[in-house]
């Protein structure tokens, strides 16, 4: 037999290579399921780059984004994780989760000689049906708002319980809320920007309006304006020297040189001249600016800011309403920024600038205290899912219960569905009401509680109707999700369910892994 393929190519078949996948794939959902739910545990991700950076986080999606992964089908896992966590938010771990059971499942069913097609084509049912029944079950308060913000401050802590921040749960649920509902309905985070400052404890974050840009005010300048002209600019303001490295000037005496420095500093005059001709009193840049057209802003009265980083820029541009410039000769068509004061605060030991009454009106700042970077930076990312996925329920008004309490209920109707359909797709269906059961069995064993007994227990509640019991992880048994306030977001249980259905299909497709050979580096000699 003639061999296709390079001598180096590996190329596995039929069951070894379903086997390697789901392997692979399961191997991924294991690592991230004592994460999931209010008791989950955190894991260290520690680099081996420069500096070891150590991150601590318990975020499904970073901590799978942050593995080096050599299994085929376990990036496709990581992959539904990222787009989970880009399009709604928060979920990443129980996509991965359940996308691991229904591939646990299509194991045991292929080893029963059951076609993958055929699995997969129940699955589609099955995840069909579940879907339904949820929209069947789900809440809108759209047209209440009382009810509709306390369903908000209920996802918000349903989000954060299982986060570094579940101890301040409502405090920072009430942050995350006020700062959605300032947006009015647009899911854009951009104007909702989050400043970490080490200090202080987690309590002592707080939710600023307006914008706040981490520079100090330069010397003799302005500390207070008011009804300020902001121009955001990108330009280098650090030429009335001259530059001694690349420049090669011959002159026969000194007063030359004295002449040629007069002429860069002119040059720097005019510039600075043009931009105070735009009818500004804050000029802020992204570049160095030298001592001399400081002193000249100083004089005019402007306040000048420079370094200011180049996230720092945008958003200010974005959220005072102005452009970002770097040419000054037609002021009529620079768009200036407004706000109503500028002035300086003191965070901590940190000196900052504080623009308040900015022409974007939704625009707030979420300060976050904390002890150490590690906590910032996990305190940032759980604060990020929240209002992610408080931005997705104020276009999507829907709400259900959770706690384990959607994935019952679609077991349930999907339980019902198998009995229902002849033939072998029956068996698969029955499989995914094992894989959502999956989910509750998880947050309990990860609570330490016995999933077995409770599991059984809530399956014989789900049985009368209209049962809103789920797990209840803090007194270790059944509870009334209604009366604990557990909500989620339908748009979040929704993308899990399809995301996973959608994932273990493509899994299911594979009968064969093809690994190109390395490349060869050829012999230079």
């Amino acid at each position: 037999m003639e061999r296709v393929l390079k001598d180096d190519a590996i190329q596995e078949k039929g069951e070894r290579a379903r086997m390697a996948s789901f392997v692979g794939a399961m191997a991924i959902a294991d690592l991230v399921k004592t994460t999931l739910g209010p008791k989950g545990m955190d894991k260290i991700l520690q680099s081996t780059g420069r500096g070891r950076s150590v991150t601590v986080t318990n975020d499904g999606a970073t901590i799978l984004k942050s593995l080096h992964i050599d299994n085929p089908a376990a990036k496709v896992l990581v992959d539904i994780s990222k787009v989970q966590d880009d399009e709604v938010g928060d979920g990443t771990t129980s996509v991965v989760v359940l996308a691991g059971e229904l591939l646990r499942e299509a194991e045991k069913l292929v080893n029963m000689k059951i076609h993958p097609m055929t699995i997969i084509a129940g699955y589609r049912m099955a995840a069909e049906c579940a879907r339904n029944a949820l929209l069947k079950r789900t809440m809108d308060n759209k047209d209440n708002t009382d009810k509709f913000r306390s369903d908000l401050m209920n996802i918000a802590m349903t989000t954060l319980s299982s986060k570094i921040l579940s101890q301040d749960k409502e405090y920072f649920a009430e942050l995350a809320v006020d700062a959605v509902l300032r947006l009015k309905g647009s899911t854009n985070l951009e104007s909702i920007q989050i400043l970490k400052k080490p200090g202080g404890s987690l309590k002592d974050s707080f939710l600023d309006e307006g914008f706040i840009l981490d520079k100090k005010i330069g010397l003799g300048q302005p500390k207070r304006i008011e009804n300020a002209n902001i121009l955001v600019a990108n330009t280098a303001m650090d030429t009335d020297k001259v530059k001694i490295y690349g420049a090669r000037v011959r002159v026969d005496s000194m007063a030359k040189v004295a002449d040629i420095e007069a002429a860069e500093k002119q040059k720097m005059r005019e510039k600075v001249q043009k931009i105070i001709g735009h009818g500004i009193n804050c000029f802020v840049n992204r570049q160095l600016i030298y001592n001399f057209p400081e002193e000249l802003f100083a004089d005019a009265g402007i306040l000048a800011v420079e370094h200011a980083d180049f996230e720092g820029i945008e958003r200010l541009a974005l959220v005072t309403g102005g452009d970002i410039a770097s040419t000054f000769d037609n002021p009529e068509s620079v768009k200036l920024g407004h706000c109503k004061l500028i002035e300086e605060i003191m965070i901590g030991e940190d000196r900052l600038i504080h623009f308040s009454g900015v022409a974007m009106g939704q625009a707030c700042t979420i300060v976050l205290r904390g002890a150490s970077e590690h906590v910032l930076d996990e305190a940032e990312r759980s604060l990020h899912d929240a209002l992610c996925v408080l931005s997705q329920t104020v276009t999507d008004t829907r709400v259900i219960y959770g706690g384990g309490w959607p994935e019952m209920v679609m077991s349930k109707e999907v339980d019902e569905l198998a009995r229902k359909t002849p033939g072998k797709k029956s068996h698969a269906i029955d499989a995914f009401s094992r894989a959502l059961q999956a989910i509750p069995t998880i947050i309990a064993d990860n609570a330490g509680l016995d999933s077995a007994e409770l599991i059984s227990q809530l399956r014989a509640e789900h049985h009368k109707v209209n049962s809103t019991a789920g797990i209840d992880v803090i007194s270790g048994g059944l509870g009334d999700m209604q009366k604990r306030g557990i909500c989620e977001a339908f748009k979040v249980k929704q993308a899990i369910v399809l995301s996973a259905t959608e994932a273990a299909e493509m899994i299911l497709r594979v009968d064969e892994i093809i690994t190109c050979a390395p490349r060869r580096r050829e012999d230079r000699m």
